[in-house]
């Protein structure tokens, strides 16, 4: 195997199939990224038999073949590299790499040992990366990180036709987005449990393209697999086999109160009210008409902090705490200038979801970001001292 091929796009490959890896391999092997040359095109792949990710680059080659070579090493080499194009060339069990006036060598792995790469399931449809990239990451931050629960570990993803369903909890907060799509089949409907980590970072980075193809396996070869796949990069992730909540039922259907937040000024004050909170303790809210008061803080041995910020309130004064952390997250996520927060009583769970400036059409009302209900994030409340 002998190749040519510009730094950064090299760097670039290795790197991202470098995300993948485990941090440690039940078999050495899986540490490694598979470079194959198959005409002027190099692949660039690494498995887990969980995950798998797969680049493809153009390269000048002379020489085709393969090499199994260690992938953290080589995404360091790679991206510390002189700005010069690159020649790789693989001899017997050791790799080459020349750029300029550095020199490298490195020892290569078994590639007999290697497992097969899964194949891509059948395509189920396609979405635009950015939509795809907001959704995963506004439901993703409320999946848990608790493995010894595989079911809260994960995110929801549900397709009834041309939309999609996006859901993920950690029993403390439940974050659920929906979003259009073109599915290749009309009608089509599908539930699986994908892994949260997996499929965030596979967003996050698959958006060098202007879409993202979405494949299921409908049973046989690949069962059990969700494929994404967008401008020369595709991965593919075991889903899990787990009994996802019953989302809906825990959604409330009507709310006694509301408050209209500006999310800038709102996050900032909380931000400055937490600081002096001790972990585990909330943060309190209390809500009247046109303002609400921010409190931190307890004896007289602890550090305590107070802030108001001007709200739109719409009901009956209501004091309620929050874990800051978990509040701060749903902020972060709505994406809007402004958020609405809805109330059932003092001890139920608290919905925020994000409103859409008003248009001049609009007569000045207030609409919810996309369609209703398009990203709702679903607070449990902690019962206040007292």
């Amino acid at each position: 195997m002998k190749f040519r091929v510009a730094r950064e796009v090299l760097a670039e490959a290795v790197a991202w199939t470098a995300r993948s890896l485990p941090a440690r391999p039940s078999v050495p092997v899986l540490a490694g990224i598979m470079l194959e040359v198959e005409g002027n095109q190099l692949s660039v792949s690494g498995f887990d038999y969980e995950v798998s990710a797969r680049s493809e680059v153009d390269v000048q080659s002379t020489e085709g073949g393969r090499a199994l070579v260690p992938g953290r090493l080589l995404a360091e080499i790679t991206r510390a590299l002189p700005p010069h194009p690159v020649e790789l060339v693989a001899e017997g069990a050791r790799l080459s790499i020349s750029c300029g006036n550095a020199k490298f060598t490195l020892p290569t792995l078994p590639v007999e040992d290697y497992p097969s790469l899964p194949s891509m399931p059948s395509t189920a449809g396609v979405v635009d990366s950015d939509a795809f990239a907001e959704a995963v990451s506004q439901v993703a931050v409320a999946a848990g990180r608790d493995d010894t629960l595989p079911m809260l570990t994960g995110v929801r993803l549900e397709i009834e036709d041309d939309l999609v369903t996006l859901a993920a909890t950690d029993r403390y907060r439940l974050a659920v987005r929906e979003f259009g799509w073109r599915p290749e089949t009309p009608g089509l409907s599908a539930a699986v449990l994908v892994p949260a980590r997996t499929l965030a970072d596979a967003a996050k980075t698959l958006t060098s393209g202007p879409e993202v193809v979405l494949s299921l396996s409908s049973g046989g070869s690949g069962e059990g697999i969700l494929g994404l796949s967008g401008k020369d990069r595709q991965t593919t992730t075991r889903l899990l086999d787990a009994e996802f909540v019953k989302y809906r039922a825990i959604m409330p259907s009507e709310s006694s109160s509301r408050a209209m937040l500006p999310v800038g000024l709102f996050t900032d004050a909380a931000k400055r009210v937490a600081l002096v909170a001790e972990r585990g303790t909330p943060l309190r809210c209390e809500f009247t008409p046109g303002q609400v008061t921010l409190r931190a803080g307890g004896t007289d041995e602890e550090g305590q902090a107070e802030e108001r910020c001007d709200v739109d309130f719409d009901g009956e004064a209501l004091t309620i705490g929050f874990n800051p952390t978990f509040l701060l997250d749903g902020l972060a996520a709505v994406h809007t200038e402004r958020a609405r927060m809805d109330f059932t009583t003092a001890l139920k769970p608290a919905v925020l979801s994000g409103v859409e400036e008003p248009a001049a059409e609009d007569g000045g009302e207030q609409r919810p970001a996309e369609r209703p209900g398009s990203y709702r994030y679903l607070i449990m409340p902690v019962r206040l001292p007292g």
